[in-house]
């Protein structure tokens, strides 16, 4: 029994007695009471049939609450509030063992939202040119959460990482490799991704400014890219794939895992693109331009918007002849034209698919009746164009989903870190310009710092179990950090801040679970679950009972829409609930036995609940901190 069921059980008793008294049928809401003394639900409808029945919303309420005659098992009181509201008291003698017990199960907080239907999420999508820094690993951390989130909510969810290789950003770390005179090989203790970044990319840039020719190679290396045949673009497959193979090791290390990579310059070369465009023409969607600007062009027409160009009149595809056939092979709207070769198994055992187009390898489906991609909310207006054209194809809404997010900065703190003199203010990063903080980095500092910190606290602890410690604290942080904020929000990250056991923090989050861990382990005993929990009567324990309970209700929430942040407020309102009734109740000396024991029972649901809550999050609960 959870909250949920109980809000179940209460919608049905308040049908049934509006059917009893012929009321007519209207959709109401069964919340959570907004402030102690209203109880513990409340139901709007007094205010929904007033008008109706011509009544009061209170005479409604006191009404239905004389006729509730429903099954009272997890209700132990009914009330009509001036305000018009019908509240409910949950019977706690029931309800605290039923959440109990039910916080004990594997899969306690699923919901069969999805009913297993097929779900795609893409996300990371990074070019294969430089290091990931903190605003990608924002993308990361939504989209993998995002993917935990909607798996416990029963979808049949595969995660995708598109593999830009063909793009004008690959063409520049290959120009500078062939004809700029740098080596393909990074300094000794220097990751080859940060390499190819912070020296080969930003200094080829700023090099084209100057060498007009290195700009025109630029663009021959680009066409031989797209082409895929020549020794360039063997060569710019093999640089991809090392710099994507020091991506992948940050993305494992941050916790997120795939099911397939998606090459970017397969699916030019698989002719999905003139299935895709032959669609759009016959559906009208594209149309041919006959004169102006755009004469000889085929593009899409906007009402409010300038016409897209999708084929310009030398007969090139531009960027968005990638994005459309790609989405709609997401959406199983073209035929498949892949196989799929082993790239590896990542540290879960969850094994990485890649797209090839040799017939020898394996055929295999990864694609969804719906697709959401994680890009951040600059691509938008890109977004919405394809967006439209899905839901052409498909005839069908929200079939094709852009989560969009706002940018990452960085504190002018954390700033003088990189030796930035900001004048006070945040700054936005900048690849190209060598302006941001690498997630390895970041990763690295946060690690340092706690394990010092760590060391402090368990000085019994031997070096390998304060560097796991330290590294769960940091990525917990971290990943905190970036996804309790709300999506259209610009997230301003500092590097102290992240790391505070204090507030709402990652790190504060953790501490409240390895707590409870003490608490048990401390206690020399196993909980002993059939006990008596009548004894619990504090407002403490039935405060940490109820929002247990309502584990499942948060991630139905979260799953429909589509909105990390509530795992994260719910893991923050648990600790926070958790801490009040670690100051107020005695757990290791209360007064009898049976009732140390029910409240060590709680505390192992707490622990258990955190910990399943945690996980959706992509955030370790360590035993220490």
């Amino acid at each position: 029994m959870t909250l949920r069921l109980i809000f179940n059980e209460i919608r049905l008793g308040v049908k049934q007695v509006c059917d009893k008294l012929g009321y007519p049928e209207t959709e109401f809401d069964i919340s959570e009471a907004s402030r102690p003394e209203f109880g513990d639900v409340r139901c709007n409808i007094g205010f929904l049939l007033a008008k109706a029945l011509k009544k009061r919303p209170f005479d409604i309420a006191q009404t239905l609450a004389e006729e509730y005659t429903n099954s009272k098992k997890y209700v132990s009181e009914i009330s009509a509030h001036n305000s018009g509201y019908l509240n409910f008291t949950v019977n706690y003698s029931m309800f605290v063992p039923e959440v109990i017990h039910a916080s004990l199960l594997p899969d306690y907080g699923k919901v069969d939202l999805g009913k297993n239907s097929r779900m795609v999420v893409e996300h990371t999508s990074v070019n294969p040119n430089k290091a990931l820094h903190v605003g990608h690993v924002r993308n990361i951390i939504i989209g993998d959460t995002i993917a935990r989130i909607l798996h416990k909510a029963s979808y049949d969810v595969s995660v995708l990482n598109y593999v830009d290789d063909s793009g004008l950003q690959v063409a520049d770390i290959i120009v500078g490799f062939k004809y700029g005179g740098y080596s393909d090989k990074a300094p000794e203790g220097q990751k080859f991704d940060h390499y190819c970044g912070d020296v080969v990319y930003v200094n080829i840039t700023e090099r084209y400014e100057t060498d007009k020719h290195l700009a025109e190679l630029r663009s021959q290396v680009l066409k031989e890219l797209e082409e895929g045949t020549s020794e360039i673009a063997k060569f710019g497959d093999e640089i991809t794939r090392r710099v994507l193979e020091e991506q992948l090791k940050t993305c494992w290390r941050l916790g997120a895992t795939y099911d397939c990579l998606n090459f970017e310059s397969q699916i030019v070369r698989s002719n999905l693109w003139s299935f895709a465009f032959e669609k759009m023409k016959s559906m009208g969607i594209t149309e041919l331009e006959k004169d102006g600007k755009n004469a000889k062009c085929w593009v899409i027409k906007a009402e409010s918007e300038e016409d897209k160009v999708l084929v310009r009149s030398n007969g090139t595809a531009t960027y968005i002849a990638k994005d459309i056939p790609y989405a709609a092979w997401k959406l199983g709207i073209l035929e498949d034209p892949f196989y799929y070769k082993h790239y590896t198994v990542q540290k879960t055992g969850r094994v990485l698919w890649q797209t090839t187009l040799d017939e020898k390898e394996t055929k295999l489906n990864f694609r969804g009746d719906t697709v959401i991609t994680v890009i951040d909310s600059r691509q938008s207006r890109l977004q919405k164009l394809i967006t439209k054209i899905m839901s052409d194809f498909k005839s069908k809404q929200d079939s094709y989903i852009h989560l969009g997010y706002e940018s990452v900065t960085l504190s002018p703190d954390t700033a003088k870190t990189l030796d930035l003199d900001t004048g006070g203010k945040s700054v936005q990063m900048s690849g190209r310009k060598g302006i941001y903080v690498s997630a390895d980095y970041v990763l690295d500092v946060l690690s340092s710092r706690t394990f010092e910190e760590a060391k402090k606290r368990n000085p019994e602890l031997d070096e390998m179990s304060l560097v796991k410690i330290s590294e769960q604290v940091a990525i917990g942080a971290l990943r905190y950090t970036l996804i309790k904020q709300d999506l259209d929000k610009i997230i301003t990250f500092d590097l102290t801040e992240s790391l505070s056991l204090e507030g709402d923090t990652g790190p504060y989050i953790q501490y409240a679970y390895a707590r409870a861990i003490r608490i048990l382990e401390k206690a020399g005993k196993d909980p002993h679950f059939e006990t008596n929990f009548d004894q619990m009567q504090t407002v403490y324990e039935k405060d940490l009972a109820k929002i247990i309970g309502k584990f499942d209700l948060q991630v139905e929430d979260a799953a429909k829409n589509l909105s990390p942040k509530i795992i994260a407020k719910y893991c923050y309102q648990l600790a926070v609930t958790f801490s009040s009734f670690y100051e107020h109740v005695k757990v290791l000396t209360a007064e009898s036995e049976s009732l140390i024991d029910a409240r060590l029972c709680l505390v192992y649901s707490f622990k258990e609940t955190l910990g399943k809550a945690l996980h959706l999050l992509g955030i370790d609960a360590p035993d220490r901190m």
